[in-house]
């Protein structure tokens, strides 16, 4: 597996060859997931685009080096702009200077920080299963209370209990998805730092990040477009489309919103052909009208 350090920690990551485009598509996943459930898009796209796929800092192989912790590591923030740095950090690194960002619910919330953060690297934004904006007091407690005693409760020997797994392929998707996926999800579950689990989580739910994430969608100039679940239990579509309205393209009917019909949050591996074809759609020229009409050119 290549790795790379970022600021004391290692990033495990996958990079296709490149191909005859110029831009590279970055995909960033999810809380308590990792690289791994990009592969079934990786596949599909990088006949005509070079692909990197990474874990998150404290997800899935990007772990501290043993005898080490969060602590003793440069970078031991867990909020969405630290994240967002990190992944700038890479690509420098990686020496890949022209890039479409795909990211997946949390990972979206990155990517925006990131198209924020180096506009001159950052040439677009796909958010997949992502959108917010709106603070609902209840409704974040709880969510946070429920999320915190999920990570505190997460013995390794969970991975060895039998048929556990087919709860992990149910959870969150409109329909059941491959055991294999659900045997992922349970290991991510389950081998994520503690640290970086809760940390990711409180840090961004806190109702001043939560208000911060339109802002930034309103002012980046670069396309951004969002694809929902329709049956997403997660971020169902009316957040998406909230977090979407604040950007130019949205033009008052959510044009940069494509919703996929019976899918949950897992769009990625619930259904991989139709997303990695929302996906072509967006990066030809079926979207310059769009981009013209909402006063955007290629050179932008």
């Amino acid at each position: 597996m290549p790795t790379i350090d970022i600021l004391g920690v290692p990033h495990v990551y996958d990079l296709t060859q490149p191909t005859t485009s110029g831009e590279v598509l970055v995909f960033i996943h999810g809380w308590l997931l990792s690289r791994h459930y990009w592969q079934p898009l990786v596949e599909r796209l990088s006949v005509d685009h070079q692909c990197l796929a990474y874990d998150l800092r404290g997800f899935g192989c990007s772990q501290p080096r043993p005898n080490t912790s969060f602590e003793q590591t440069v970078c031991n923030s867990y909020k969405l702009s630290a994240y967002a740095n990190d992944l700038v950090l890479m690509l420098k690194q990686l020496d890949v200077r022209q890039v479409w960002l795909v990211g997946h619910s949390l990972g979206g919330s990155i990517a925006l920080w990131a198209a924020d953060q180096s506009p001159d690297l950052v040439k677009g934004v796909i958010c997949l299963n992502t959108g917010g904006g709106i603070y609902l007091k209840e409704e974040f407690e709880r969510f946070r209370t429920a999320g915190q005693q999920l990570v505190k409760f997460r013995p390794r020997w969970l991975c060895h209990v039998p048929l556990l797994d087919l709860l992990f392929t149910r959870a969150s998707v409109a329909r059941a998805i491959a055991r294999q996926w659900g045997r992922q999800r349970l290991i991510d579950f389950v081998t994520a730092h503690p640290e970086a689990a809760l940390g990711a989580l409180l840090d961004s739910t806190t109702e001043a990040e939560v208000h911060r994430l339109p802002q930034i969608v309103s002012r980046l100039k670069q396309p951004v477009y969002f694809i929902a679940g329709v049956k997403d239990p997660i971020m169902e579509p009316q957040y998406v489309h909230h977090l979407a309205s604040f950007h130019t393209l949205f033009q008052g009917h959510g044009a940069n919103v494509i919703e996929i019909a019976n899918c949950g949050h897992l769009a990625m591996v619930e259904q991989p052909d139709a997303v990695a074809e929302k996906i072509r759609f967006i990066l030809t020229g079926h979207c310059l009208e769009g981009l013209k009409d909402a006063g955007f050119s290629q050179s932008d």
